[in-house]
């Protein structure tokens, strides 16, 4: 598995039609994306964004599997602030040990899903959500919505409840990052942005008519009755 994929951007109405599902704009998408995974899905060499968490690997373990994973730096009990400038070399050790655990101990692309929230998103292994994302950043704007409509946070980004929407995107930890103050300041940055023109497939938009009453009367009949109404008022 060497993560390259078409790696395609994200198109203009990817951003509009995805906020469309939680009933939101744009701008409160791009704040999400901005602080996640700084706007981008893949990394300077096409592969998607991603992070490997070694306490989570340690978690996924168990037996000889967790001891030598263990022994070999690649999972430890607890969280440490210990990110190398690039995960993937540690990703393909631990995957040496056990691809899916490996796999489901990293976030993933634009929305930075872990691994193992794969079947929260629809994908039956994390292996499969992988293999998906190196396509496009379109596939995993698609997940991150699905994550925020499958865990109950649309409510709080429609609200931009900053504090609600941080808590259950990204933990406990939240605060001490200021992922609610960030994701504030990129929402504020993006509304004094004009926003990509779309209109929801399947939903009217447009203003009611004024020419003709509605009811089963016709049009024609109604006019007929208001002009003779008129002239004999």
């Amino acid at each position: 598995m060497n993560f390259k994929g078409r790696a395609e951007r994200l198109k203009d109405e990817d951003l509009p039609r995805a906020g469309a599902r939680i009933g939101v704009g744009e701008d409160e998408i791009h704040a999400v994306l901005d602080v996640e995974a700084r706007g981008r899905g893949f990394d300077s060499q096409g592969r998607p964004a991603m992070l490997f968490e070694p306490h989570i690997f340690y978690r996924q373990l168990s037996g000889s599997k967790r001891d030598e994973a263990v022994s070999k730096g690649l999972a430890r009990r607890s969280w440490v602030r210990d990110y190398p400038s690039d995960s993937y070399p540690r990703l393909l050790e631990a995957m040496a040990i056990d691809k899916e655990a490996a796999l489901r101990s990293a976030s993933w692309g634009m929305g930075q899903i872990m691994g193992f929230n794969c079947t929260l998103v629809g994908y039956p292994t994390a292996e499969a959500m992988v293999r998906d994302f190196l396509d496009s950043e379109g596939k995993h704007l698609e997940a991150m919505v699905t994550f925020i409509i499958n865990t109950n946070l649309a409510k709080h980004l429609r609200d931009h409840n900053w504090r609600g929407f941080a808590r259950g995107y990204n933990g406990g930890g939240y605060e001490a990052n200021n992922y609610h103050v960030k994701l504030e300041q990129a929402y504020n940055r993006w509304a004094g942005i004009p926003d990509t023109p779309f209109t929801p497939k399947g939903i009217d938009t447009s203003e009611p008519s004024q020419e003709a009453p509605s009811g089963g009367g016709g049009s024609l009949l109604s006019v007929i009755l208001a002009v003779l109404k008129a002239i004999f008022k």
